[in-house]
Formats: structure tokens, C-alpha cells, sequence
């Protein structure tokens, strides 16, 4: 199963799921409030995600499978291992969020109820003319591109103004999965020394880093991405 960040929804997970699906059947579900998938009440913190996840993990059957999340999607799936290892086979994260306290300045400015209030009423109205604004500005935009509606309130459910709300660096001693984290040495979103410390402290853990990626590495190198979680999973 994939789960992608939080300015996505599963389609950012197509090319992958193409080179990966010659090998396993590969779910991808639209997390609350993205894609096709119903918003939830109030803003989208990462328990009531997880709680989502094992929901939808029950729906389809699945006893025990691999976890592959990205950014957002890499908090939800950490936090779920954690609260269910028994489920997981083999973990991936991809540039997650929950390894460390650090993250990038307009997520933790975007996580201020004001700004929020206003971005609510004004990026419905604008986002579409300003995107390409945003995509050359930032270079790294997943977490506006594709808009989603919980992508407005998306910085106040994993940040404030001074780090990230959710950090389960504390509990990585405990059962874990087989876990392979994945970054490239460029994110301007969640730095790649969070990765080299949690790679440190997670019992059985794989590192490996894309040296000219930045937080996008599964999109920007899809074969070698792909092969790596393969054979990793394999």
C-alpha cells in the first residue's frame, strides 16, 4: 500500500504503481479530504489518519502488507506501524514527516489559525492562476500541486510555528518492521538529517539517499526509486 503527501492524492503514486505492480497488487487510497475521498470534520491530524488507514486496511482484507508513505503519508504509515506492527511486513518512508521536529518555514507559517482563515477563503479563488507562480518559486511543490481542499489546513494538523506537532523519534526502539528510508539530499521540506539520525536509531533500518533529489524522490526517479523499494521488499 502507498500513501502520498499532503498536497497530493493517490495519482502522484501512478508512474509507480505501474513499475511496482508487475510485482504485487498495489493499493493507493485517496486520504480524507483529497482526490475522491470524503473530508473529515476539523483539521488532519495524523491519528485520525492512521485511523483511516487501518480502516481501510480492514475493508480490503489485508492481514499483513507493505507500507510505502510519503511526506504526510510517511507520518500516517510510521505511526501506523507502530501502533500495529503485527500488520506490516516492510516499511518505506519516503522524505516523512515524524522523524524529527524540523520543518520548512512556510509549513510552520502556514500552521498560523489566522493565515489559515485566510487561505481558506483565498486560495479557492486563485490557486489556479498562481500554481505556476508556486511551482517556480518553490521547486518543490507537493504540497500544493495537485489542490486539495485539506491541502489549505494541512500545515496547522503537522506544525506550528516553531517545528512539527508529532514527533515518534522516542518510540523507534520499540517493534518496528523492516524499514528502509529513502530521501534526496536536497529536501527543502523535511531536512536530510533527519533521515542519517533516524537510520540511526531504528533497529533494523536501510538509508538510502538520492544526492540531486529534493522531497519528491519517488516522482522525480521512478525506475530507480521503484527498483530500490523492490528489492528491498523482495
Amino acid at each position: 500500500m502507498v500513501i502520498h503527501g499532503g498536497g497530493g492524492d493517490a495519482r502522484t503514486w501512478l508512474r509507480n504503481i505501474e513499475e511496482l505492480s508487475s510485482s504485487y497488487t498495489v493499493y493507493a487510497p485517496d486520504l480524507p479530504g483529497y482526490g475522491n475521498s470524503q473530508p473529515l470534520n476539523g483539521r488532519y491530524y495524523i491519528p485520525e489518519l492512521t485511523d483511516f488507514l487501518d480502516d481501510f486496511s480492514d475493508n480490503l482484507g489485508l492481514e499483513r502488507f507493505h507500507l510505502v508513505g510519503h511526506s504526510l503519508g510517511g507520518g500516517v504509515a510510521l505511526n501506523y506501524a507502530l501502533n500495529s506492527p503485527h500488520r506490516i511486513k516492510k516499511l518505506v518512508l519516503v522524505s516523512s514527516l515524524c522523524l524529527g521536529s524540523e520543518i520548512a518555514f512556510w509549513v510552520r507559517l502556514i500552521s498560523v489559525p489566522t493565515l489559515l482563515r485566510f487561505l481558506g477563503a483565498f486560495t479557492l479563488s486563485v490557486f489556479k492562476g498562481i500554481k505556476w507562480v508556486v511551482k517556480k518559486v518553490l521547486k518543490q511543490v507537493e504540497f500544493v500541486i495537485p489542490f486539495s481542499p485539506a491541502s489549505v489546513t494541512i500545515g496547522g494538523s503537522v506544525a506550528n510555528f516553531k517545528q512539527q506537532t508529532m514527533i515518534l523519534a522516542d518510540r523507534f526502539a520499540e517493534v518496528l518492521p523492516p524499514t528502509l528510508l529513502v530521501w534526496g539530499a536536497r529536501d527543502g521540506i523535511v531536512p536530510v538529517r533527519q533521515a542519517y539520525a533516524a537510520a540511526r536509531l531504528i533497529p533494523d533500518c536501510q538509508l538510502k539517499i538520492f544526492e540531486k533529489r529534493g522531497h519528491n524522490v519517488y516522482r522525480d526517479d521512478v525506475t530507480e526509486f521503484s527498483n530500490i523499494v523492490r528489492g528491498f521488499l523482495n
